[in-house]
């Protein structure tokens, strides 16, 4: 019988390990299987071969681009209430649109509340003439000015309502902000959904929830229950601090006693947020968890707000699962540098609108701005490098954020 001619495939085929037979072997000192994969072996866990192909490298490009028609807010000198400052908005995405609930100051220095909107979260196409939220009582303004406060000077307010961020749970819009009628304290309003949409601005009166005698801003709901509790974040430094409760119906007797440091989160100076200052908008809820964009300040680069990310833990928020090395936001454009406090971003509010993460924010403490990214390539760079990064949104990107 002639012999089987044996080719060069043949002589692979022969050669090649079973899966029963395959050993692991040691090249150059790393161990592999048989087919030449590393091995990685954890602690406490089973060695696995990890294939070259599948290995996930850093995303260094992940950028939150600005838009390129910032700012998209501005003081208005035809109304007194809003001629000098319209900034810090919070933001809420209902029935394809994103409201905007913005700080404004006018010639009185006193801190009231606007109202914008847009349909394709950029470019604002509705703007009331009269603002819909105004100091009523007297933790907010209680007919004095206090220039001389060493707590003065916020957004170059001198008493009201000041920061708002806003939280949908079921049928009602919570809003907690910074009351200030010389000494600042966080509040909480609340208004039916439908009346918000409707602009029937019946609110319901609000209540201080900071205890007495504590300085604090920047405070927030989470926007779905956490273990059968309403959840409010109110210190991310030096450790994350949530409060739970039955219910909202606070009656401006029970407070909330807190803790703030401007220390780093694992206190390393060597971070771009060594002094960190607060949560900026509500937590996102994200495939990975709570999206929590916050504010802080590099001692390498004193004098700018920078605002980074981080996510929390779905069921124990107290839980930070990753944090961006790296500012998501800086003060580096014009309108950012120019207006009362120059080298300052500050956001109270984000919105997910098909896809699309919009964050909303303050330039210089003086307008309304936004920025913007694809919110699944935002959290995959947040996770694996935590590098995210900022460039300007061109003119011809701005389409696809057009809702038809």
């Amino acid at each position: 019988m002639p012999r089987k001619k044996i080719t060069a495939r043949t002589k692979e085929k022969i050669n090649k390990p079973s899966r029963a037979s395959k050993k692991k072997v040691s090249v150059r000192g790393k161990k592999t299987d048989g087919r030449g994969r590393k091995i990685a072996a954890r602690r406490g866990r089973k060695a696995t071969a990890i294939s070259k192909r599948r290995r996930l490298k850093p995303f260094r490009d992940i950028q939150l681009e600005k838009f390129v028609g910032n700012p998209i807010i501005e003081p208005d000198d035809s109304h007194e209430w809003e001629s000098q400052y319209a900034f810090n908005p919070a933001a809420v995405y209902k029935g394809g649109r994103a409201h905007l609930v913005y700080r404004a100051i006018g010639a009185s220095g006193i801190s009231i509340l606007g109202y914008a909107s847009a349909k394709d979260c950029v470019r604002v196409d509705e703007r009331l003439r009269e603002p819909i939220y105004v100091p009523r009582e007297p933790f907010e303004f209680n007919g004095k000015i206090f220039p001389d406060s060493k707590y003065a000077g916020s957004g170059g307010g001198f008493g009201g309502c000041e920061d708002p961020r806003i939280t949908e749970l079921g049928d009602r819009l919570y809003m907690t902000y910074t009351a200030f009628n010389g000494y600042p304290r966080v509040a909480l309003a609340s208004i039916a959904t439908d009346d918000f949409l409707r602009k029937n601005w019946r609110w319901k009166p609000a209540v201080l929830i900071s205890a007495p005698g504590e300085v604090h801003k920047n405070w927030v709901i989470f926007p779905e229950k956490i273990r059968g509790k309403y959840a409010i974040l109110h210190s991310i430094s030096p450790k994350i601090l949530v409060d739970y409760f039955d219910n909202l119906d606070f009656d401006g007797t029970t407070f909330i006693s807190s803790y703030h440091s401007s220390d780093s989160i694992g206190n390393d100076k060597r971070c771009w947020d060594c002094r960190v200052r607060g949560v900026g908008p509500p937590p996102i809820k994200t495939k990975d968890g709570w999206l929590v964009i916050y504010h802080a300040i590099d001692d390498r680069d004193p004098g700018k707000y920078k605002i980074g990310a981080m996510i929390l833990d779905y069921q124990n928020p107290e839980r930070v699962l990753y944090r961006s090395s790296d500012p998501i936001l800086e003060p580096d454009e014009r309108y950012e540098n120019e207006g009362f406090k120059s080298g300052v971003v500050y956001s109270c509010g984000a919105v997910v609108a098909e896809g699309t993460l919009f964050v909303y924010y303050g330039g210089a403490d003086t307008v309304t701005c936004v920025a913007s990214a694809d919110l699944n390539k935002f959290l995959r760079g947040l996770k694996v490098s935590g590098s995210v990064r900022i460039k300007k949104m061109g003119r011809l990107k701005q389409k696809r954020y057009v809702r038809h």
